[in-house]
């Protein structure tokens, strides 16, 4: 006969078997992109980029990161920076956004050669001009969207503004998709779209689709006071973050085996669509400013929501220096988080420092 003592004991290792039957069985950690080893010179390449700049005015890097054949193979924090905090993206989160609008064009739910007002029927002006009638999605995407100055509804008094309302009532003085001018607000009409489309914010669109699958902690990302994602800035994420996007635009919208997005539209996103100039220049401004190919990184030209690079590449490129770099001749992504008011300077040490260096790696 059992004495009590066994019983219990017995009571407790069923009760311990169910709890174990009940609960999730543990899963890999898929968190982290895999390590690899970099080549001496990438190593000393990015030692001396991180070197350097700590000694220049206006050039303050918190984060860097390389990934090479889906591996990384440099990472290093600084100023303040580190691996486990969400950085502000500033307009990196642009990039982003724009993935919320290729998914809904890979499900055929949206087209980018759709008109702009037909999504905000009642927020329309009172006199809808011909180039406001003719503005695509397309033109948001490229920052051709007619106008000759960025709208801007931020800023004291406007927390009863409608975002939405206050770009479509904007001057469209220029026919779209014939003048570059920076449009963060632009950006956030393709949050808006997408919002309009869905019924989800871009933020929660993108956690089941992007977010889940490359194993990104969800993000936050600030909202207008109609409570749409900006779009086109305060996005936060971690550098890693950064790294497995611009490594899912390396791998043509290919993770773990599935097509989070199409090669198509990684294509368009990434490739030259239409001349560029910095934010806060227009193009008959160029020549009389003396900016050319060498000295500004910004006339390259843009794609949808990327700006070009040279030796082939692309990048998301945000505010204070935050940037995701894809080369794909090299097979290389690199990912750097900084709080920078020089971005030019920062930029040209990226070119100068690591680019010969991954060049090189390749071709040895």
């Amino acid at each position: 006969m059992k004495t009590v003592k066994t019983l219990m004991a017995s009571a407790a290792m069923l009760l311990m078997m169910q709890s174990c039957s009940n609960s999730k069985a543990p899963v890999a950690d898929n968190a982290q992109m895999p390590r690899g080893e970099a080549q001496a010179e990438i190593t000393a390449a990015a030692d001396k980029l991180i070197a350097t700049t700590d000694t220049m005015q206006g050039v303050t890097l918190q984060s860097v990161m390389i990934a090479q054949h889906g591996k990384v193979i440099y990472e290093k924090w600084m100023n303040g920076g580190d691996a486990a905090t969400p950085h502000v993206m500033h307009s990196v989160s642009k990039s982003f956004c724009a993935t919320a609008v290729g998914m809904l064009v890979d499900d055929g739910k949206l087209s980018v050669s759709d008109t702009v007002i037909n999504f905000f029927p009642d927020l329309l002006p009172a006199e809808v001009s011909d180039n406001l009638k003719a503005m695509t999605v397309r033109d948001l995407l490229t920052m051709n969207c007619g106008h000759e100055t960025e709208p801007s509804p931020r800023g004291a008094n406007t927390d009863n503004l409608n975002w939405v309302e206050a770009f479509l009532a904007h001057p469209v003085t220029k026919q779209p998709g014939t003048w570059y001018c920076y449009n963060s607000i632009g950006t956030y009409m393709l949050s808006a779209i997408v919002q309009t489309i869905t019924g989800q914010k871009v933020v929660d669109f993108l956690n089941a689709r992007l977010f889940e699958p490359l194993h990104i902690e969800k993000p936050r990302w600030e909202e207008s006071p109609q409570g749409i994602n900006c779009g086109g800035w305060g996005l936060y994420i971690k550098t890693e973050d950064m790294l497995k996007f611009g490594q899912l635009f390396l791998q043509k919208g290919q993770w773990e085996g599935r097509q989070l997005i199409s090669s198509q539209w990684v294509e368009e996103a990434s490739k030259y669509q239409v001349p560029s100039v910095p934010a806060g220049t227009r193009p008959d401004e160029v020549e009389a400013k003396g900016l050319n190919t060498d000295n500004c990184a910004w006339l390259l030209g843009y794609g949808y929501q990327m700006w070009r690079c040279p030796d082939n590449a692309y990048r998301a490129d945000g505010a204070r220096g935050q940037y995701i770099i894809v080369m794909p001749d090299q097979d290389t992504v690199i990912a750097i988080t900084a709080d920078s008011p020089d971005l030019q300077a920062e930029l040209s040490s990226i070119y100068t420092y690591l680019f010969p260096a991954i060049k090189n790696s390749v071709t040895q």
